[in-house]
């Protein structure tokens, strides 16, 4: 967090967000009216759940990346023949580890083995489960749009090796979301209940309670806006007056209106999607979307 707040404009990763306060505020959010992509891929991998699974194949080892509370891939628990093996991957340990006992009690057959990690990093995954036959990725909500276009390719690159290393890898399963028109995007960042103000303001409360700094929360403001050129919405905190701030010893003169940019989360079109994946060594394949072409779950399968 340092580094991102010494750099001109200010920036830092939105994984930052996920403690287990932030984890519990981001399911608020996805329950929002506001707020489409989670019900929006819910419906759409209830409605092709078979197709999906077909892709998927029995006997299956499932690594999910970013799994928060593990809501979507119950799913395809659901549709599947015969998951082998869970493995979620979060960066939030507390509210992993919760989902994960949740999923054992609901799936006693099932061997689930969460791993508290960082997903945008190199991850070694235990051994594949004795009886599964291959192992697919699932990387559902669109968290790919919080990467740039290169940390993209490079993080499903990751991925591609991450599944694959034991050459039993079947493909990855994804999320992402549509470029449509801004005043649904503009409303989906910024709810009327002041969820997602309140889950960008969190950022702050950690940096306070973990690494000592005295940022005051009515200090800053919740600021999130489509830009089109890029094709990305943006959320900031923007700073409210001239002030001081302190974190682990560091002092930070913020300006007023002058922002911490705290996240970014590009959309996509299915062909610049498919685009993006090629050039990381994805083969794309099948690809769903919803009537209102809100949203989109592509099947990517590995070259060869």
């Amino acid at each position: 967090m340092l580094a991102g707040l010494a750099r001109t404009p200010r920036s830092v990763p939105p994984k930052f967000f996920y403690d287990a306060a932030g984890s519990a505020l981001f399911d608020r959010i996805c329950e929002l009216p506001e707020y489409y992509p989670t019900r929006t891929e819910l419906a759409l991998l209830r409605a092709r759940a078979g197709e999906i699974a077909a892709c998927l194949g029995a006997d299956a080892e499932i690594v999910e990346f970013g799994a928060g509370s593990s809501r979507k891939v119950r799913v395809l628990l659901e549709a599947m023949q015969r998951p082998r093996s869970f493995l979620p991957i979060d960066i939030s340990a507390e509210h992993l580890h919760a989902a994960a006992d949740a999923l054992r009690a609901d799936h006693p057959g099932l061997d689930v083995r969460p791993i508290a990690a960082d997903f945008s990093r190199a991850i070694a995954l235990p051994a594949r489960h004795a009886q599964a036959t291959r192992r697919v990725g699932f990387f559902p909500g669109s968290s790919i749009g919080n990467f740039s276009p290169d940390e993209a390719i490079a993080f499903l690159r990751r991925a591609r090796e991450t599944i694959d290393h034991d050459g039993c890898g079947a493909g990855l399963l994804i999320g992402v979301d549509r470029v449509k028109e801004p005043a649904r995007l503009q409303a989906a960042y910024n709810d009327a209940a002041g969820v997602t103000a309140a889950f960008n303001l969190n950022l702050l409360v950690r940096a306070n309670r973990e690494l000592g700094a005295n940022f005051a929360l009515d200090g800053f403001a919740h600021h999130a806006y489509y830009e089109p050129r890029l094709q990305r919405v943006e959320m900031h905190l923007v700073s409210r007056r001239a002030q001081q701030v302190r974190v682990c010893g560091h002092v930070f003169d913020f300006a007023e209106g002058e922002t911490l940019h705290t996240e970014n989360s590009h959309k996509f079109t299915v062909d610049g999607f498919r685009a993006l994946a090629q050039r990381a060594g994805w083969q794309p394949r099948a690809v769903w979307c919803d009537d209102q072409q809100l949203f989109s779950i592509h099947w990517l399968g590995l070259p060869g």
